[in-house]
């Protein structure tokens, strides 16, 4: 047979045939890839939030320890002279460490709530322990507790690969309660505070409670030390205090400083005062009492409820937050009094500017409640540590809470500044005074007169800090909670 004369041509060779499946491949290698990093960043990214919420839930669980020390008034006791700090973070009843759990456990991550570890110092020279009663007398100077939170092994994606079921989250926090009162006796200079939300009552340096051998009105003993700052009669009081015991605990009234006639103030004679002058100029004066200043309020208000919003700048600044007005150590022009201002019977400013603060119903009633929060005793804190009560009135009953629960904050609670009386003050206008240093008060009623039954719950002296180039510390309070990051 001969061959063809034409010949059919070969199909042409197709390139890459050998190569088919290389791409399924490929992509497939890459989906593994792109899948592992995907669940690997699952993973991180649930790990970082849990550990970031977990370090939320400390630092509030630590300052609240530390607002529950603070508010007890242990830096008022720097000597544990009542054993006081026993009853507030010592065996065997851990108020600050139960409430520092019960907040480090309300944010559970996937429904982990972990175990919160709470222990206190007093300061770099001291190690931590559980119950601070033990501790040297320097942790009633400034004291600091560290909260440990550790949250279970966390659910994972990737990981399980491996076999490994989770990640454990360990975060610590620490906070203090920094009073500078005594600060001076543990570091080279005290740093003063300068607290936020100061009520316009400004008292003089005077305790109504503690009468020296030549107690005549201004010769009472003073509250604080005008050198350094510490507290003049440190301690606690039960059941509203008396002459042998500590300021801590003590109940006064604070009473205008002035007598009324119907548009202005005219002070007292003589002034200032520090306890008890009955029906003075027809404007009776309970005991035992300090007569207030009424501080200068020039700007409006923040967070003025609506109970006060047509009140006067200082009906405003007593029911709400004045920040306006900076109460400063040694600083007198930031710290004027308005003389002129009428804070009594005839105005009600500051009888008006209470009960909105505190949701007393009644003013003709200073002897119980009429819905504010309280004492467990009217007036009278005792046994210690003092507890607050929720009055029928409070916001949070309205939202749920039983009337008469345990509460550790209340608008109840305020700060004042305390001024040097030794300077002359004008009769009427406004007088510059020194601040030399702040109570945090408890407000147990308020009269039609505008005088003010309050507890002493911690006090808070300049001393030197008023010459101080340092920044002072804020806050809410003159004896002010922080976290810090211990040495």
């Amino acid at each position: 047979m001969k061959p063809a004369i034409i010949r059919r041509p070969h199909a042409p060779r197709q390139p890459g045939r050998g190569e088919r499946g290389v791409t399924m491949i490929l992509v497939a290698l890459a989906m593994v890839a792109i899948i592992a990093m995907a669940a690997l960043s699952i993973d991180v990214i649930t790990l970082y939030l849990a550990r970031e919420e977990a370090q939320r839930s400390a630092d509030q669980a630590a300052l609240a320890a530390a607002r529950v020390i603070s508010l007890s008034g242990i830096t008022g006791d720097p000597g544990n002279v009542s054993s006081s700090w026993q009853a507030v973070c010592g065996a065997p009843n851990y108020l600050a460490s139960q409430v520092a759990a019960s907040v480090g456990q309300q944010d559970a991550v996937e429904g982990l709530a972990g175990t919160v570890t709470v222990t206190y110092s007093a300061g770099s020279s001291s190690s931590w322990v559980s119950d601070c009663s033990t501790l040297p007398a320097a942790f009633g100077v400034n004291p600091t507790v560290k909260v440990v939170l550790q949250r279970p092994a966390l659910p994972t994606f990737f990981s399980r690969i491996w076999g490994s079921p989770g990640s454990t989250v360990n975060v610590t926090a620490t906070a203090e309660a920094f009073n500078p009162s005594n600060s001076g006796t543990v570091g080279p200079a005290i740093t003063p505070v300068q607290p936020r939300c100061v009520k316009p009552w400004i008292v003089p340096n005077l305790d109504p409670q503690k009468p020296n051998s030549s107690c005549t009105n201004a010769n009472c003993s003073k509250i604080v030390d005008l050198g350094s700052g510490q507290i003049m009669n440190p301690g606690v009081s039960l059941g509203g205090g008396n002459p042998t015991t500590g300021v801590i605990g003590e109940t006064f009234w604070i009473s205008p400083d002035c007598v009324h006639n119907n548009s202005t103030c005219k002070l007292r004679q003589p002034q200032p005062q520090a306890n008890y002058y009955p029906n003075n100029s027809g404007l009776y004066e309970p005991a035992p009492s300090l007569q207030y200043l009424p501080g200068e309020t020039l700007y409006s208000s923040t967070a003025v409820p609506s109970c006060s919003s047509g009140g006067s700048l200082y009906e405003k600044a007593i029911a709400g937050c004045d920040q306006s007005t900076i109460y400063q150590c040694g600083v007198q022009s930031m710290n004027t009094v308005d003389l002129a201002e009428n804070p009594g019977e005839f105005t009600n400013d500051t009888m008006n500017g209470v009960q909105c603060l505190t949701h007393q119903s009644d003013p003709a009633t200073t002897n119980a409640a009429t819905g504010q929060d309280t004492f467990a005793s009217f007036g009278a804190p005792s046994p210690y540590p003092f507890q607050i009560l929720a009055g029928t009135n409070n916001p949070l009953v309205s939202s749920g809470l039983a009337a008469n629960t345990p509460v550790t904050s209340s608008t109840s609670v305020v700060s004042l500044p305390i001024y040097d009386q030794t300077v002359a003050l004008r009769p009427n206008g406004t007088t510059s005074v020194t601040i030399v240093g702040f109570l945090q008060v408890f407000i147990n009623a308020a009269d039609q007169a505008g005088n003010v039954s309050v507890t002493v719950l911690n006090v808070a002296g300049c001393g030197n800090g008023s010459s101080s180039t340092g920044t002072p510390v804020t806050g809410s309070s003159p004896v002010p909670v922080r976290l810090i990051t211990p040495p």
